[in-house]
């Protein structure tokens, strides 16, 4: 077990330190990563979805129904209690709060999930990491951006449904969407891919793991860091609260042991860094949710491996 730990987290830390780092110490412009985003988010973790789904059975794809069910209700579930929370305990604005509950809503699973899931359960875990991000896209993501278009001057104009709706259509055109959705309509059709297409996709997509926490590492340490009992419910509520709720669901839809595992261990990464790139557009980047993002990676550190026992021994 000592091995598995080391062989999974060891690489993932120093691809979040190395981004640290590199934004620490300006080897990188770490207040201007919006053409890193766009490279992972357009180019490379696309290809990496649709590759992983393509070449996935259909039949195996089926069976992902219910996960994504279990992993929207958790989702949701983490990210309207974040938001509410915000707004009545601190008094948060709603575009702080909405940014705040999709970094503790959303796991790191672009950054952290592929590398980790695949160390610890092999390649065939790498289907619901891909799920997992493609559901994180279409319900918490398109309404965070929703709540921050209100705050705007065009925004006050829309009504709520409007502006949801309107992000919603933003989020079904976006590669990291629309790609797994080609995936699964391949693997249904049987469609073989000629192997110079398969092997320029599978260049790109093998740069996922590396651009992702290099990306999360560079943003973190663009921002200063605070510890307080917000922050510290924050790492409680994303590393050890949402986990726990996503076993508890899966346990209650049953799931299988084998997919049981793979949505805790999901749930359990770290926060992930689109709440604060999606802010930044808004002039909405709260301290809270900055310093959280540092503080569970960091936490992550005892969290992941104590995740990662505790479900080897789930029987």
């Amino acid at each position: 077990m000592a091995a598995v730990l080391a062989n999974s987290l060891v690489p993932i830390f120093v691809g979040l330190l190395s981004g640290y780092a590199a934004g620490l110490f300006r080897i990188v412009d770490n207040r201007n990563v919006k053409g890193l985003i766009a490279f992972l988010m357009t180019f490379v973790l696309p290809c990496s979805l649709f590759i992983t789904i393509a070449g996935t059975p259909y039949q195996v794809l089926w069976g992902q129904a219910k996960v994504g069910v279990v992993l929207a209700l958790t989702y949701v579930a983490v990210f309207v209690s974040t938001y509410y929370a915000s707004r009545k305990l601190t008094k948060d604005p709603a575009a702080n709060s909405a940014v705040l509950a999709l970094t503790i809503g959303f796991p790191n699973a672009a950054a952290v999930g592929i590398p980790l899931l695949r160390a610890v359960y092999g390649p065939q875990a790498l289907v619901t990491v891909a799920i997992s991000i493609a559901i994180g896209a279409i319900t918490i993501t398109p309404i965070t951006l929703a709540i921050l278009e209100s705050g705007s001057s065009a925004g006050k104009t829309l009504s709520a449904a409007a502006r949801i709706g309107g992000f919603l259509w933003k989020a079904l055109k976006r590669p990291v969407f629309w790609a797994p959705v080609l995936g699964v309509v391949a693997a249904a059709l049987h469609i073989s891919m000629p192997g110079y297409l398969d092997n320029s996709l599978t260049i790109f997509g093998g740069a996922t793991e590396a651009t992702a926490l290099f990306v999360t590492g560079l943003i973190a340490s663009a921002h200063r860091f605070s510890l307080d009992w917000g922050v510290g419910l924050a790492v409680a509520g994303k590393n050890v609260i949402q986990p726990a709720l996503c076993l508890a669901v899966a346990l209650l839809l049953g799931m299988s042991l084998e997919h049981t595992r793979y949505l805790a261990l999901l749930c359990a990464i770290p926060c992930g860094f689109f709440g604060i790139l999606f802010g930044e557009s808004f002039d909405a980047i709260p301290q809270l949710a900055s310093s959280s993002l540092i503080a569970s990676t960091v936490a992550g550190i005892v969290t992941l491996p104590g995740w990662i026992i505790l479900l080897d021994r789930l029987r």
